[in-house]
């Protein structure tokens, strides 16, 4: 239980750290820590459902890409998210990369706060 909090409050600090760094994500205007956590709940969820069933569908073009599709599907599960919770993404631009630099800063947080 220790282990699932602390990855919502990794996926929520994330989040709100690269709304702060890239002007195309952002969370709407008036969004409260409530909004936060939820969308960092559903970014796990979605990480941990969706992504793997998008990444096996798309596994011949990842192959011929030497994985650099995942990205694009990482831009994709991100729109996804954005669509249900308080987070807004500019296109599908922005999500790329939004994607690529979540990743990133959850990379970075991770390891700074490794068990």
């Amino acid at each position: 239980m220790r282990g699932l909090l602390a990855r919502l409050l990794l996926n929520t600090l994330a989040l709100w750290l690269v709304s702060l760094l890239y002007p195309g994500v952002a969370f709407a205007p008036g969004s409260g820590l409530a909004d936060y956590l939820v969308a960092g709940a559903i970014w796990g969820l979605a990480n941990a459902l969706i992504r793997p069933v998008f990444l096996l569908l798309t596994l011949p073009l990842n192959l011929l890409t030497l994985g650099l599709f995942t990205l694009v599907v990482n831009g994709v599960v991100l729109y996804l998210v954005a669509q249900v919770t308080a987070l807004e993404v500019q296109g599908f631009a922005g999500a790329f990369v939004g994607a690529l630099l979540l990743s990133l800063v959850s990379l970075v947080l991770n390891w700074l706060f490794r068990d």
